[in-house]
This record gives C-alpha cells, structure tokens and sequence, in this order.
C-alpha cells in the first residue's frame, strides 16, 4: 500500500487536538492504517481502492467530511478561447485516450510542489498500474502556447530535452539511453511510432508515459496555471485520475478550467466533476451489516462520506474511483457508523468446519507440481476481448456495464498463462508454471470449473509436458490415456484430449505458431489443461 505522510499539526485542525492513540484509533476507524507516528509527522498507508486518497488534500477532504465539516464543492469554468486539444487518430493502437484540464490562480511553494509529484508518482505506480494505464503530465501554462496536439509520431521526428537533462534527444534515444526511458521502454515495445504532446508552436511538452519536456514540462515556485494531462487505454481510470488531481490542486487554491478535446468529430469537454449516482438498498444494506437503520439515519451517515442521498438514490463524488457496485455505498455506511459500534454476536447455529476437498486435492496439486521446479502463478478471472482473440476464441461470456477492457469472464486458464508468458521474455528460460483457478462456461447458465493449467516454454514439446502429467497422474493415482484431438491453439497432430475413467478432462499439447506469434513469445510452449473435479 501506498504511504503518505501528513503534517501532523495540520491534521490535528482537521480532526482536533487528539493524543497519538487517538489519532491512531480514528484514522483506523476511517480505514486508513497508521505506519508511524513522529513529533512532526503522521505516516498513513491508503489502500489501493482509494486513491483520492493518495493526496495529502485528499485526505484532509475526506476526514473533514467525517468530522461533520463543511467541505469545498468543486466549480469547472468553462473552457477558455484556445483551451482546445485535438487527438489524432494514429494514437488508436497505442495509447488513444487523453483527459486534460487547466488550473489558475495558484500560489505553489516547495512543499506544496513535492506533494503533486508525491501524488503523481503514487497515481502512476498504483492507480496507473507503473504507467501502463495511466500516466500524467503537469505543465506549467506560462510555457505553452494553446492549443495542444496529442498523436502518434516517428520516433525520429520527436526531438527535445527530457526532464533534468540538458541535451536533446530523439524519442528512439529517450528510450534507449535516459535512465526514466530505459525504466518504461517496455511500455512502447512494438509500436513503430510515440505517443507525443505538442502545443501550438510544435513544442514538444511530453512523450507519455515515458517523461515530459524540460522546457515546458517542469514546474516551479513562480507557475501560477497549470496544464494537465492524463494519457492511457482506459478512458473511465483517465476521467478519476484527472478528477483526482483538479480537486486536489483546487484545495491548494486554484480554479479549474475545462478543455475542449477533438477525437476527430467526437467532441468532449473535460474535467467533468458532476455527482454521480448509483441506486441503493436500504433492507440490502441492513442485512449486509447486520443492523436496523433509519432512512433518516442512512442518509446522515452518507453525508459523512461525502455522498448525498435522496429517496434511494446517492450522489457520489466525481473523483471517488472505488464505487462500482452498491455494496461500494454499504461500505462507506459501515465506516460512518463505527465498526466500534457493532456488537459482535455468536451465530446462530453450531456448525462444525472442514476443508473442501477440491481444496484439499489443489493444494497435493500444487506441491506435487513445486516439487517439479514449477511456478505457480495467481490470475484474474477476467480477461480483455483481444486477448482471447489471439487464442482464437470467438464468443465468451461478456461482463455488462464493465468498467475497464477486462470485460469477458476467462473461458480457460490458458489465456492468462500465455499472457505472463508474454509479460515475461526477456526473463532466463527454461519458463514453467502452473495455476489452479476458476473457469467459466456458458450453455444455458453461466458455470465455474475449477482447472489445473501447466505451461512450459523454453526447449519444449509434447514429450516435455506429457511426462509432467504422468508423473502427476501417478502420485495422484490416476489412470489416464490420450486421444488425438484438434484444436486450433495447438499444432494439428501435437494435441491430444486427457481421458480418464472413461470421461474427457482435458487437453495437452504444444500451442501453434500463429499463437505464439499473437503473443509475441520468442520460444516454443506446451501445455495442459485438466478438470481438477474430475482428478
């Protein structure tokens, strides 16, 4: 968890003259967990599903809020003459999103400068995922000339100083020679051409999401405006990430400015800092908590989180990123209540425990494949539409509303495996892993299976995967024969169905080379997939 550290006299006006036990039980009541306490300083770890909190100003907001204060409420000005980006369609396969904003009116001094690159860097390693979903550029006004441009050019034609540095470089030599390029070329690996910010004069301001320009990129005790950006694939992650920042430059004191952004026709106006809303339970809620709560008293509780509730339905916070479902709100009433305020209660019935036994049989599984020299890996159940493209899987079972590209519930483990696989080849080979993890499959209703997938890559073939499920087969007493089968990630004559008892349980193989080519893998991978039930 990211660590942010408050100045303690600071947070004392926020929720009053308390001893450090004090401080330490009502932050953790708030759910933000206290690392440290000093003379000066409050150390807070904030969890990863907060991350307007990342902000020393977030933090304060929020608190405030808890406290029963009177908060700031956030006003967007309307977008200014030449307050305008165009994004360019050459982005689309690279990095096709921006959300931009610009802050005036602001009076910065050093310790106010280090807390925005503090929550900077803290939205990108966290939020932003390193980078890859997110990352942000702040500018400062006064060395731009509107409007700005975002596309995708040669890396040859990009050419300016990177940040701390005194000597121009191509986009190609940021990559391959700045210490900040080599950290994040892995992000821009494939592409023949950059992602880059220019303003009217074709200054170059950023090359995300790598470094910003020194000439236009670095912000001083003298900025009064700022310009910012937030560049990345995934469109709703950009709009938080840019809430996030406008709010908390707007509780140092600025005023924020919308711009105009051009998706060639597609015309938007960002930031939008508009309420949103979301349709709750009270009887949903009650049971969840397990206590009885008047609509009166639901409501006073939300207005401590922020939120505003009327008949059924609570406004939000445009820059709370962690509400996605009902339960999100049922949360935030628990904590308004006080966990110190329920009374624990035995259950009701006696019951005596046990393990299942599907867990039991993983867990033989997995020490019998460790003892192989496997790794075991832990993936999501979700998985984006092109990954299982290059898998040549057609169809799916779709998440509604879902809020990122992991949009389709995994059809098998192999995806994701080839997946790490490709997040992996520059590592030592010989690669071999193994998960133990849910599936899903759709004919009339949706079913989960749990699967065992192996994975080999390196100097490998049928031979090499075929003699790990005999010796697993045999440590778990398991007759088993194989029949010649097709399928299109494998190579036809290289695949074969798993039968055991007289049922199919699965697959093995070595995975074609128009697979491995999807993927971008550099040496051959076998692999097996088994119905752990059926074991």
């Amino acid at each position: 968890m990211a660590v942010v550290n408050l100045n303690k006299a600071e947070l004392k006006k926020v929720i009053g003259e308390l001893s450090d036990e004090e401080i330490d039980y009502k932050l953790n009541m708030f759910g933000i967990g206290v690392e440290n306490i000093t003379k000066e300083e409050v150390s807070v770890e904030i969890a990863p599903n907060r991350p307007d909190m990342l902000s020393v100003q977030g933090i304060y907001r929020a608190l405030r809020n808890y406290s029963g204060q009177k908060v700031k409420q956030y006003t967007v000005n309307k977008p200014l003459k030449n307050h305008d980006v165009k994004v360019d369609s050459s982005l689309k396969s690279i990095r096709p999103y921006t959300m931009c904003a610009i802050v005036k009116n602001l009076q910065f001094n050093d310790e106010k400068i280090k807390e925005i690159i503090d929550v900077q860097e803290k939205l990108h390693s966290t939020f932003g995922r390193d980078r890859k979903k997110i990352a942000i550029g702040i500018y400062p006004l006064e060395k731009i000339e509107l409007p700005i441009t975002f596309k995708a050019e040669n890396p040859e034609d990009i050419k300016f100083i990177p940040l701390e540095m005194d000597k121009e470089m191509t986009g190609r030599q940021v990559i391959s020679k700045h210490p900040t390029g080599r950290e994040y070329a892995h992000l821009l690996e494939g592409f023949d051409k950059y992602p880059v910010f220019r303003d009217n004069k074709g200054s170059v301001l950023s090359m995300p999401p790598i470094i910003n320009s020194q000439m236009t990129g670095k912000i001083t005790e003298e900025t009064k405006e700022v310009f910012i950006e937030c560049s990345g694939s995934d469109i709703l992650a950009l709009k938080k990430t840019l809430n996030i920042l406008v709010t908390s430059l707007a509780d140092m004191g600025g005023e924020i400015y919308g711009m105009r952004l051009d998706y060639e026709g597609k015309k938007i106006i960002t930031p939008d800092l508009k309420p949103e809303k979301i349709k709750i339970s009270i009887p949903d809620c009650e049971k969840l908590l397990g206590i009885r709560l008047k609509e009166a008293e639901i409501k006073k509780l939300l207005e401590k989180m922020g939120h505003s509730y009327n008949k059924g339905i609570v406004e939000y916070p445009a820059y709370r990123a962690d509400i996605m479902h009902p339960v999100d709100i049922y949360e935030d009433v628990a904590i308004a209540y006080g966990y110190d305020n329920f009374n624990p209660e035995l259950p009701d019935v006696f019951t005596i425990g046990k393990e299942n036994e599907i867990e039991i049989k993983k867990r033989k599984i997995a020490e019998i494949l460790c003892g192989l020299g496997l790794l075991e890996i832990s993936t999501y159940h979700l998985a984006r539409k092109e990954d299982l493209k290059k898998n040549s899987i057609k169809g799916g079972i779709e998440v509604l509303e879902s809020k990122t590209d992991y949009s389709m519930l995994r059809p098998d483990l192999l995806v994701n495996a080839l997946k790490t696989l490709s997040e992996n080849t520059d590592a030592k080979y010989p690669q071999k892993i193994f998960e133990l993890g849910k599936i899903f499959e759709s004919e009339k209703t949706i079913t989960e299976k749990e699967k065992l997938s192996v994975c080999l890559t390196g100097d490998t073939d049928f031979t090499e995967i075929k003699q790990i499920l005999d010796y697993l087969m045999r440590m778990l007493d398991k007759e088993y024969k194989i029949e010649e089968t097709e399928n299109l990630c494998f190579i036809p004559g290289r695949v074969g169905k798993i039968i055991t008892e007289g049922k199919e349980i699965g697959l093995l193989g070595e995975i074609s080379p128009s697979v491995i080519e999807n993927w971008n893998l550099k040496m051959p991978v076998s692999s097996l997939e088994i119905e752990i039930e059926e074991l």
